[in-house]
């Protein structure tokens, strides 16, 4: 079978920036649109002999608000990917909308043309924390972008959410996921919010803005997880859920390490061991295009060792997870100390061994930055004793540090706990 490439094509155009948003995207700029159009039609016509020996199974378009970049611009651009003669009949084709910049017309025409598949951004059903965080629709147009979707003939339909949003409780968060559930989407992605450096939110946090603490974002992730598998939404990743069949086959390309292709400022690529990134401007990446001006950001040949360790990282994003023989592929060394890690979590509820797999339960997944740090130091560890010279360096290295079991944790509040224990009644004897 000949290899296959996943496509993504970068948008950098929004009407407004929302007060948390850290993609690279240029708030208004309308007048750069034609500028850019022709230097992505160019990139892509000059970039079809790299695609030729692959077939293109999925073409994402994000952002950015592709639709506020306007339909016939969109399909113009995937045109000049049909134009390179390797887009499947199948393909999954996506596009992002927000529901104050897509119409039923719009829709038409995007069905019509080939693309398929629907992510939009919903947020909140909170009209007032939609506004609080710079959104610029409300949940009725949610309601109208998802039924005009239906019409227009899109049975793949997937809604964003957000939780630890400003002024959050659990029951404003119950109602959002209850009200996405009406509309019947094929899969929901419901991110836990970042506060990034730089942002306006950013800014307000450190003026005195109050967030949901951990805990709370904790106890919204965890029910979040249970509501939707009841509903039919298992989860496949982190923030991913979706009825059977309708997984993202595009974002399953970044967490199983296939090859993808991206076009625009800001976008990444990754062709077998070779990774790089354009630069997050505008003008830079028009310039590049057009009159061979630098637009690369990062360029970089991947060794077999830190394929593996990407493996291991983005595998344990996933409800598929991690096993010895994929791992032994990428990367002729011993499992065994990943895999005795492996069982620690397991013990602990934070991992489940299913066969030769491993996988982040829920609570897993809550701590994953941490669990997938002492992976790769048990990887590293397995690296040192092949190669000697290496201890020392290693050794100096922070060492990532677990947080208890939910077991430990419960054993450490009844040992500490004097009402439990009943201290206080043995120190009156």
């Amino acid at each position: 079978m000949e290899p296959r490439l996943g496509i993504y094509i970068h948008i950098p155009f929004c009407a407004s920036k929302c007060g948390y948003c850290d993609f690279y995207s240029c708030a208004g700029a309308a007048d750069r649109m034609a500028d850019y159009q022709h230097a992505l039609l160019e990139h892509i016509e000059e970039s079809a002999g790299r695609i030729a020996p692959a077939y293109i199974d999925t073409v994402y378009f994000g952002g950015g608000t592709p639709s506020f970049y306007g339909a016939a611009r969109l399909i113009e651009v995937l045109d000049a990917v049909k134009a390179t003669g390797r887009l499947l009949k199948r393909a999954e084709v996506t596009v992002e909308v927000n529901p104050d910049s897509v119409r039923l017309h719009d829709l038409r025409a995007l069905h019509k043309a080939g693309f398929n598949r629907l992510s939009i951004g919903m947020q909140s059903a909170n009209n007032d924390i939609l506004k609080m965080i710079g959104r610029r629709h409300s949940f009725h147009q949610v309601e109208m972008a998802v039924k005009n979707a239906r019409t227009a003939g899109f049975d793949n339909v997937s809604l964003d959410l957000i939780y630890g949003l400003p002024g959050q409780t659990m029951d404003s968060w119950k109602t959002t996921v209850e009200h996405a559930l009406s509309l019947i989407p094929q899969h929901l992605s419901c991110y836990g919010l970042k506060v990034e450096e730089g942002t306006p939110l950013a800014r307000r946090v450190e003026a005195g803005e109050v967030l949901p603490d951990d805990d709370m974002q904790a106890d919204l992730y965890l029910w979040t997880v249970g509501r939707l598998d009841r509903a039919g939404y298992p989860q496949y990743e982190i923030s991913n859920f979706a009825k059977p069949g309708y997984e993202s086959r595009h974002n399953l390309k970044y967490w199983q390490l296939d090859d993808y292709m991206g076009f625009g400022p800001g976008a990444h690529s990754c062709i077998g061991r070779t990774r790089y990134s354009y630069v997050r401007d505008l003008d830079r990446y028009i310039a590049g295009v057009l009159h061979g001006e630098d637009m690369i950001d990062e360029y970089e040949t991947i060794g077999d060792f830190e394929r593996a360790a990407e493996y291991l990282m983005l595998g344990m994003r996933t409800v598929h997870g991690v096993s010895r023989a994929e791992y032994a592929r990428l990367y002729r060394s011993d499992f065994s100390g990943i895999a005795q890690q492996l069982e620690t979590f397991v013990r602990s509820g934070w991992a489940v061994a299913d066969g030769e797999r491993w996988h982040f339960t829920p609570a897993g997944f809550l701590i994953s930055n941490v669990l997938i740090g002492k992976l790769l130091e048990a990887q590293t560890e397995r690296k040192a004793e092949h190669n000697p010279w290496m201890k020392p360096q290693i050794e100096r290295q922070p060492r990532a540090k677990l947080p208890p079991s939910e077991a430990e944790a419960f054993r450490n509040t009844y040992l500490n706990n004097p009402i439990l224990t009943g201290k206080d009644r043995d120190s009156s004897k």
